[in-house]
């Protein structure tokens, strides 16, 4: 008898077990659902306001036009969605590059100092795609070309690593 009311309880412990795993499932499922909503939501909210902001922006400045919606979202969620304060760092960013960049791009003879010291190396790309880059501070002359080729020599790696 014993035996039999212990054989029952551990099937009555195994169905309820059964029982909420299913309901563990069941919730995790309403929640994964509940997330995808809530990302759709937020897409929407975020594609919405970079359209806002792309309006605003070209009022300012029309080079605005030659801005991808990806640019703009970033200066989006930089500034937590924040259309006015990301509108006015994207024209800082514009106005910056315009002045600091005039061909829109450093030339490898504007750095050639620095670029002779290698002291950037691209490394291929990491299991996410992402790019490798290995720097050396040591190889870095402070006594060799100015600050203003420094900074050209900055933006020229970090074009190179963005274009990959």
């Amino acid at each position: 008898m014993d035996k039999e009311k212990k054989l029952k309880q551990t099937q009555e412990e195994e169905e309820e077990m059964e029982f909420k795993d299913c309901e563990n499932h069941s919730q995790q499922a309403q929640q994964q659902e509940e997330e995808k909503e809530k990302i759709e939501i937020g897409d929407e909210i975020i594609r919405s306001k970079i359209g806002i902001m792309r309006a605003l922006a070209e009022r300012d400045d029309p080079s605005v036009k030659e801005v991808d919606d990806f640019m703009i979202r970033r200066f989006l969620r930089a500034r937590d969605l924040d259309i006015e304060k990301a509108n006015t760092m994207l024209l800082k960013y514009l106005s910056w590059r315009r002045t600091f960049l005039p061909k829109g791009f450093v030339s490898e003879s504007e750095i050639s100092n620095q670029l002779a010291d290698n002291k950037l190396c691209m490394q291929g790309v990491d299991k996410q795609g992402r790019p490798i880059v290995v720097a050396f501070g040591g190889r870095h002359k402070p006594t060799k070309g100015n600050l203003e080729e420094v900074k050209r020599f900055v933006v020229y790696g970090l074009e190179k690593i963005c274009a990959r």
